[in-house]
């Protein structure tokens, strides 16, 4: 029995009824993520799938780091629902619930939902351990936008909680 191949050399090629269906993969390799995305001080985020880079229409996906020590600014990531799949490390997730700052430890092979435009932050305890995530975004960009604090006013979240 013979491998699989990716297309028959001697076949008539796609039908053009379904050609459109047949469309190519995008691999973007670790190694090259963009670095031109959106960022919040305290983080570095690493942009691999989105509208600008691969075409997508409705996902971001990328890498994030936090260094030993650091906090990252308070922010949230508007209409994007964000998945979040640590890598490596120990990071922390805080926002607020019930006026109270709440912390959300996590370690390797955990999985974080943030709904869309809650305010929160990452925090990195370990003094020499970085923080890696993946991120994974509703939208085909990288949406963050930076807050004075978690207690800012959102109005969309507002009107979302209300509606």
């Amino acid at each position: 029995m013979s491998a699989p191949t990716d297309s028959a050399p001697d076949g008539p090629g796609p039908d053009p009824a379904t050609a459109r269906w047949h469309r190519h993969l995008h691999h973007v390799p670790g190694d090259r993520l963009s670095e031109a995305t959106a960022q919040t001080p305290g983080m570095r985020r690493y942009e691999a799938i989105s509208g600008a880079r691969v075409g997508s229409k409705g996902i971001w996906m990328g890498r994030a780091h936090v260094a030993p020590g650091m906090v990252t600014a308070d922010h949230h990531h508007g209409e994007a629902e964000t998945g979040i799949y640590v890598v490596s490390g120990h990071p922390e997730f805080v926002f607020l619930e019930d006026g109270a700052e709440r912390r959300v430890q996590c370690e390797p092979g955990d999985y974080v939902y943030v709904p869309p435009w809650v305010p929160h932050r990452e925090a990195n305890p370990s003094a020499d351990e970085e923080a890696v995530v993946v991120l994974a975004r509703s939208t085909q960009e990288g949406i963050v936008v930076n807050l004075p604090s978690l207690r800012a006013a959102v109005p969309d979240l507002d009107a979302l909680l209300d509606g």
